[in-house]
């Protein structure tokens, strides 16, 4: 084999897959058919979800500095306000709404990979693969052809790689058009307050609309509207695309200004136009997330409605969920079917992020959802849940506590020797390795048995998983021991004497039970059959 992965495409799901298998010394190449990036705020909402697994990334710093806060949205019909949303979360959620144009989110991405040694082959597209038991051979535009071990599609909505697998992508287009413009205006609405507005007739239909989102700098939205009949594209030109940009008719300032004209809360003057774009929308997913050695991620699986900024974030989850797997199979110490469950855990995620956009578009932010918080806890992709997934050890469906296949919660307070300012648990996640955490009451008779588990738990893993011991106070220990002094740790994970917990390197937990008990998560993911693939091997 040439390399071990090949990544096509470097947007953001792209270059998260990147980064995540770089972290873990698996040698790739990612290309993108793009000569330079597109200067496009296309996908700008990032959620709180996707912030956290920016700070597992090692680039949260970076994408806060370049964002701004997302505060709420204002609705406004036929000139009057209607309502008005906070975008609050409880204390529990360590991040908030945040909106950054998806340019600005892939520079700091691509930086980030470069400082892990990998740059973008731009220029070079994926144009056809042939798959084996043994591998990928990929053929790209240059006429050269690559033999990789996997091959992840991350290649768009228009995606080679799903098509060339064969993959049904079902859905439908909405019969509307769109036009989006980068622009600044000189209204007065609070500051990080997305706006609403829309013009309903004398039958109850929305037939004018105008959608503004918050960017970085003074005033600047990116704004979303319903196309005028001239910027239209011919239905019989090439450029009438289903789902996407289209290329010829570029909206200009007067369009979107005869929109604010009509529709803006109060009058003001649009200017400073940046970027603008006609485009259209679909909602479509796919009947697999891979076959064999070829994996598909982001809009390559899944398209719908930009309906709470839901997409990018999506993709970005995926990569996070199957890159931890990747580099486990690459390494041969993977089970055969730890591949299988991103498939199995990611593919209802993206039917139910769909169903909801789909939704949200037609009747609204958080239509049919029980309550506020939930509705929020949602769109921040909280609730994001594995219920069904293979790896899942211990659940107990009728528990109150955080289960396996669940997000795993953050918790403060917490001290170590050492260390003399409080801290929060994802400092100690890695995102690297696996993570088990022993609670204990401190006594030693306690402390040599999770030591104990501990050393098995090494064996099991291979080395990947860091261990932290749990306890109410200072225990004298081999294993560094971490003070839940507060209780908030005990809190938000429902400890039980003697609990074990063992948190994914995706952040998601994966078994709750005993320090006895954790070998039945272990061998779901490790095989122990096969020895890691020697130094001599490994990529430099």
């Amino acid at each position: 084999m040439d390399i071990d992965v090949l990544v096509a495409g470097a947007g953001p799901i792209g270059l998260t897959t990147a980064i995540e298998l770089r972290r873990r010394g698996v040698d790739l190449r990612i290309v993108d058919p793009l000569a330079k990036p597109l200067p496009y705020a296309k996908a700008v909402g990032i959620q709180p979800r996707t912030l956290e697994v920016f700070e597992n990334m090692g680039v949260l710093g970076q994408i806060l500095d370049a964002s701004a806060i997302l505060r709420g949205q204002i609705m406004y019909t036929n000139g009057t306000e209607v309502g008005r949303i906070d975008l609050t979360l409880p204390e529990d959620v360590p991040y908030t709404f945040m909106g950054l144009p998806q340019y600005e989110t892939e520079n700091i991405l691509t930086a980030r990979l470069s400082e892990l040694g990998t740059a973008i082959q731009r220029g070079i597209a994926l144009t056809g693969f042939e798959q084996t038991d043994d591998g990928v051979t990929c053929v790209l535009s240059d006429g050269t052809e690559v033999q990789a071990r996997y091959l992840v599609g991350c290649d768009g909505a228009h995606s080679v790689v799903r098509k060339g697998l064969g993959l049904t992508f079902e859905g439908a287009a909405f019969a509307e058009s769109y036009m989006l413009g980068d622009v600044e205006v000189d209204w007065s609405v609070p500051c990080g307050y997305a706006i609403r507005a829309s013009h309903v007739d004398n039958v109850g239909a929305v037939d004018d609309l105008l959608v503004c989102i918050p960017l970085p700098g003074h005033k600047r939205y990116r704004m979303s509207m319903l196309v005028p009949d001239e910027l239209m594209p011919d239905p019989a030109s090439a450029d009438a695309v289903a789902h996407g940009f289209s290329s010829d008719k570029a909206p200009q300032l007067h369009h979107i200004q005869a929109v604010l004209d009509r529709l803006s809360p109060e009058p003001t003057t649009a200017s400073s136009l940046r970027w603008s774009s006609v485009f259209r929308i679909s909602h479509r997913i796919v009947d697999a997330y891979s076959r064999g050695k070829v994996f598909i991620a982001g809009d390559a699986a899944h398209i719908h409605p930009p309906t709470g900024a839901q997409g990018m974030n999506t993709g970005i989850q995926d990569a996070h969920n199957l890159a931890w797997k990747l580099a486990l199979a690459v390494d041969r110490i993977a089970t055969p079917e730890l591949l299988d469950t991103y498939d199995a855990e990611r593919r209802p995620v993206g039917e139910e992020v769909v169903g909801m956009t789909v939704r949200n578009a037609r009747e609204g932010i958080g239509a049919g959802e029980p309550s506020l918080d939930t509705a929020m806890r949602r769109q921040a992709q909280l609730l994001i849940d594995y219920p069904a997934s293979p790896l899942n050890t211990g659940r107990v469906a009728t528990s109150h506590a955080v289960q396996p296949g669940e997000r795993a919660p953050d918790a403060r307070g917490l001290q170590r020797d050492g260390v003399q300012f409080s801290f929060r648990l994802f400092e100690l996640f890695t995102g690297v390795n696996h993570t088990l955490l022993l609670c204990t009451d401190g006594s030693s008779t306690s402390i040599s048995r999770l030591e104990e588990c501990a050393a098995a738990a090494r064996r099991s893993t291979h080395g990947r998983v860091d261990v932290y011991v749990i306890a109410a106070a200072v225990a004298d220990s081999t294993l560094p021991v971490i003070c839940d002094g507060h209780s908030e740790f005990c809190a938000a994970y429902g400890v039980e004497q003697h609990s074990a917990f063992i948190i994914r390197p995706d952040g998601y937990l994966g078994f709750r039970g005993t320090p006895a008990e954790t070998n039945a998560y272990w061998s779901k993911v490790f095989n122990r059959r096969q020895e890691s693939r020697t130094s001599s091997e490994s990529p430099e």
